[in-house]
Formats: structure tokens, C-alpha cells, sequence
């Protein structure tokens, strides 16, 4: 795990509470719009990326992208620091809160927008395939709410854990099947961490073309959605940013669908 920092080393109090937001890969994805509108609305922001995962996908790595994200942040006000992460790795989660920590102070926010994702049906995923799914999408999940629990100091009501999830299978079983798990872990954290005044929820964003829909599956989901577009990044971020504000304190243990009423 390496790490890229955008700001000095600052002592742990400060004005702005901290979120940590894993998954922030490419400038066009969930992840980079998620800590876009929370650094806008007072937050500091740790962000995770991973590059070789990036590297293997269709749309590939985006050179630059850790420095663009870190400089949008940075004119919203925020501190910044950028870890390079392999989720698979189940040491990784301990680490990216040592670091965290260190540079910008202790964690108020966890929001989870990593994933693994590789097509793949019943009968042609690979062992090896499904045990990655379930490292990066399930376990690393667990781990990083684990981490953020043992840790978690701030006053009673102000923490917040959002996870995103999909109810995709047919056709892409490991990621489906693993985000399921993902799921049901966030959700236990909700009655499990209530003693620290922590709220935990998860996020079902549908559809959303951050530049791996075909044209074909573009216009689909287009035709199928009441409202005759796709879901943005943004969409998404809006309510993240939401249930991570004082007025999102009620909301707890729910699994939210934000896919504009697609069926």
C-alpha cells in the first residue's frame, strides 16, 4: 500500500470531521462524486484507490486521476489524503486507518465505494474469481466497519457508515452475490454499533454509466427508467450526503434504493 498526500501532516482537531471513502479510482466514478459533495458540504476526505484494478478493466486506469480528485477536494476547502489499497489484502483495512489517522485525524464517516467486478454466470466463474469477489466486496467490508468500530470516538450520533451495493446477479454472479453479503454485514453494524451512536446504511445506486455500459445496455436501462435517464454519480452522492448530515441521523439500518423508480 502506498500513499499520496495532498496536504502537511494536522493535528486531530479540527473544524471539518473527517469521512473516509474507499473506491475513489477514476475521476467519472461514484466514489470521486461522493467525496466531491462531501468535501463541499465541510468534510476532510481519505480516499482509497486502487490502480491495478483499474488497469485490468475495460475502460482502464485514468493517469492523474488521484492528483484531480485531490485538487477538486482541496478547492472545496477540504485536507486530503489519497492511500493506495489492495482490499484483497485483509491487513489493508488496519493500515488505511494508521494512515488516515496520522495525516488528517480520526475517522467520523466510513463510506464504502469499492468493488470488484468481472462478468461472470454460474457456470463459467472461476473459484478463483468468486474468492476475489468476496475478499474485496464482503470481507474487506467487514474489516474496514470493524476497524472503524474498534476506533470510533466521537460523540454519540455522529458517526455514520454508508455502503453501496447492487442486486445484479444473473450474469455477474460473484458480484452479486458478494455485494449481497455486503449487505447483510453493513446492516448488523447498525444494531451492533448502536451503543456508539453510529448509523449504518446501504446504498442500491442502480445503473449508473461511469464508462463500462455498452451502447446497447446504455439504451436499455434509458427505456426502463420511469424518468427516461440514468443514474449519475451525483444522484448518488446527494444522498450519501445526506445520511451523513445531522439530518440523516434518523435514518439507520435501511437499505435505500436510488435507482429513480427502475424495476
Amino acid at each position: 500500500m502506498t500513499t499520496t498526500d495532498t496536504t502537511e501532516p494536522k493535528p486531530s482537531a479540527t473544524a471539518r470531521p473527517l469521512a473516509l471513502v474507499t473506491g475513489v479510482g477514476r475521476t467519472i466514478g461514484i466514489g470521486a462524486g461522493v467525496a466531491r459533495q462531501l468535501a463541499s458540504s465541510g468534510w476532510d476526505i481519505a480516499f482509497t484507490y486502487w490502480t491495478p484494478y483499474d488497469r485490468r478493466m475495460t475502460w482502464g486506469d485514468e493517469p492523474g486521476a488521484t492528483e484531480a480528485v485531490g485538487s477538486a477536494l482541496a478547492e472545496q476547502g477540504a485536507s486530503t489524503a489519497a492511500i493506495e489499497a489492495d482490499l484483497a489484502d485483509p491487513a489493508s483495512a488496519a493500515r488505511i486507518f494508521d494512515e488516515a489517522e496520522r495525516r488528517l485525524g480520526p475517522v467520523t464517516a466510513l463510506v464504502m465505494c469499492h468493488c470488484e467486478s468481472v462478468d461472470s454466470g454460474l457456470l463459467d466463474t472461476t473459484v478463483e474469481s468468486f474468492d476475489r469477489h468476496f475478499a474485496v466486496n464482503a470481507r474487506a467490508t467487514w474489516l474496514l466497519i470493524r476497524e472503524y468500530g474498534l476506533r470510533f470516538r466521537g460523540a454519540f450520533g455522529t458517526g455514520r457508515v454508508v455502503a453501496l451495493t447492487s442486486d445484479h446477479t444473473v450474469g455477474n454472479l460473484p458480484y452479486g452475490a458478494s455485494k449481497g453479503a455486503l449487505d447483510r454485514i453493513t446492516l448488523a453494524a447498525a444494531h451492533e454499533l448502536a451503543q456508539l451512536g453510529v448509523t449504518a446504511n446501504v446504498i442500491n445506486p442502480g445503473p449508473v454509466d461511469t464508462g463500462w455500459m455498452s451502447d446497447e445496455m446504455r439504451e436499455s436501462c434509458v427505456r426502463a427508467a420511469p424518468l427516461g435517464r440514468l443514474g449519475t454519480p451525483q444522484d448518488t452522492a446527494h444522498l450519501v450526503d445526506f445520511l451523513c448530515s445531522p439530518r440523516g441521523q434518523w435514518i439507520n439500518g435501511q437499505l435505500l434504493q436510488s435507482n429513480g423508480g427502475l424495476a
